[in-house]
């Protein structure tokens, strides 16, 4: 008898249907076919001993399993339970097999049936319900992040034995109690604590250029001596962003339940993620990639920040590869057998010391650098990168009158109200515009429309541009900083205040920055 379930597999980010046939016929042995690896190659082994397990027969049969369509690699133990069902559906175990094919169905089995949870079930279930599938049965412990997609009945259970007899029953009042209901889902969302800017003391002008840049979306670089403050500054930084939409939500959200890294008590994510990876990683673990592609460093602070911290101690050739994905917002992963492309629309938050001693234009400690070191040491970061980096801003040591101050200074939650007022001026700006979200995000037609100038600014740009020889890029993102500050303002004009503070955040652009010791 043959037998058709349904399943998915994950390509990049992305959920694919496989087809699961299933047939049993006069004969002897098993196979599977379809381009599986070794997990699902061993997934007969384990659907075997589960079926044993929780009462019913293993045919003793000629049994042929394929995973249709063929030419894509299934990897993985979540086909462990398609496959059962198809097995016992296929040997007459279970009653109704027409409803099966309705039903997409994906859960790794243990030995003894029990159910355990998988990868990638949200984009499962966003592509289970554009498919039109009546159902989705997933594993008990995956059946919150499923409902984060509305639309599509989960079904969600514990072991084997559950699935069949749900299967056999499917009009059960006391099973269609396991649907959930996805609103008080939704209202469980991830939260996080974070430093806040009222318990910095001083480095006001650094406050204001994370501000500037939290509103537009911005890339930061921060450079100063040790114990400046940069890392409390870029970690404080989640206090005042925005928080995500629900498209950016579900979007954020998918890309890490395809890594594994939704926590089992956690539903949408809701916060931008912050990312701080290790200066020791890979370029594979930063852009993502691997065997089997899996998003990277990038692709998980989608829609959040990517910290960088101490910049030039990161192998250079890793720094050199988010130059693309800074511009594009995505990242190619190319194969042999296949091409993935995952987001990576992230704020780029670095921060260095000026030279290797750390003491480079420090108001009381001398530096012992040569001006050749010193040199040496800023161009491990290429002018490139720095480039398409929109604000360069030097920090300095808090004096201690600063640190003794009792009187806390601006709270992060007024800092987020204006925040949040610049971003929804832009999101209003930007709303007939696919995937565009900040000012950051323009390209040259929407620059051209939006990042006008007032006769003021445009010569003090131009003269700005004459004397410290921006590039092209340059005079683009000054633009886009200019139109920033200007949002946070209410302002509809980008005036001349606004662009003289936007020249001002291109310190490492200037021809003389770093070649002359104090």
């Amino acid at each position: 008898m043959l037998v058709k379930t349904k399943g998915s597999a994950i390509v990049g980010i992305d959920a694919v249907t496989i087809t699961i046939e299933v047939n049993v016929s006069m004969g002897q042995g098993y196979c599977i076919v379809g381009l599986p690896d070794n997990a699902v190659k061993e997934s007969l082994d384990r659907t075997e001993s589960a079926i044993k397990s929780n009462g019913f027969h293993m045919p003793r049969t000629k049994l042929v399993i394929n995973l249709s369509p063929a030419d894509l690699k299934k990897s993985g133990a979540a086909f462990d339970l398609p496959i059962a069902i198809g097995i016992l559906a296929a040997s007459e175990q279970i009653t109704q097999p027409s409803l099966i094919e309705k039903y997409v169905c994906m859960g790794e089995l243990g030995l003894d049936g029990n159910l355990y949870p998988i990868k990638g079930i949200l984009a499962m279930a966003m592509q289970a319900k554009e498919e039109g599938f009546a159902a989705m049965i997933v594993p008990k412990q995956n059946a919150a992040e499923a409902l984060m997609v509305e639309g599509i009945p989960i079904f969600a259970f514990s072991s084997l034995q559950e699935v069949v007899h749900f299967l056999n029953n499917p009009y059960d009042e006391k099973q269609n109690k396991l649907q959930q209901d996805h609103t008080s889902i939704n209202q469980n969302m991830q939260t996080e604590t974070s430093p806040n800017f009222a318990d910095i003391k001083g480095q006001s002008a650094a406050k204001r250029a994370l501000e500037i840049a939290s509103a537009g979306g911005h890339n930061l670089i921060m450079i100063g001596p040790p114990g400046a403050g940069k890392t409390l500054l870029s970690r404080s930084i989640v206090s005042i962003l925005p928080p995500l939409n629900k498209n950016e939500a579900l979007e954020t959200s998918k890309i890490y339940s395809v890594s594994g890294k939704i926590p089992l008590d956690k539903q949408l994510i809701s916060q931008r993620p912050f990312r701080q990876p290790h200066h020791t990683l890979s370029a594979i673990a930063m852009i993502g990639g691997g065997g089997h592609p899996q998003p990277g460093e990038i692709s998980l602070a989608h829609n959040g920040v990517l910290f960088l911290d101490e910049l030039p101690e990161f192998n250079k050739s890793v720094i050199e590869v988010l130059r693309q994905p800074m511009e594009a917002g995505t990242v190619s992963i190319a194969r042999a057998k296949m091409t993935v492309n995952f987001p990576a629309r992230f704020m780029l938050l670095a921060a260095m010391n000026p030279c290797p001693c750390g003491y480079y234009n420090h108001p009381q400690k001398p530096c012992h650098c040569s001006v050749t070191q010193i040199q040496k040491y800023l161009h491990k970061i290429s002018g490139p990168l720095l480039d398409r980096i929109d604000l360069h801003i030097e920090v300095t040591p808090v004096p201690y009158s600063e640190l003794i101050k009792t009187e806390n200074a601006e709270n992060s939650i007024e800092i987020a109200k204006r925040v949040e007022l610049a971003r929804a001026i832009q999101i209003e700006r930007f709303q007939n515009e696919q995937g565009i979200y900040t000012n950051a995000q323009m390209n040259e037609a929407l620059l051209k429309k939006w990042g006008l100038l007032s006769p003021a600014a445009e010569k003090l740009l131009e003269l700005a541009m004459e004397k410290f020889q921006f590039s092209a890029r340059a005079y683009d993102r000054i633009r886009k900083l200019g139109r920033t500050i200007a949002d946070l303002e209410g302002n509809t004009t980008i005036k001349e205040e606004h662009i003289s503070e936007a020249i001002q955040y291109r310190n490492l652009d200037r021809s003389t920055w770093g070649q002359f010791k104090n």
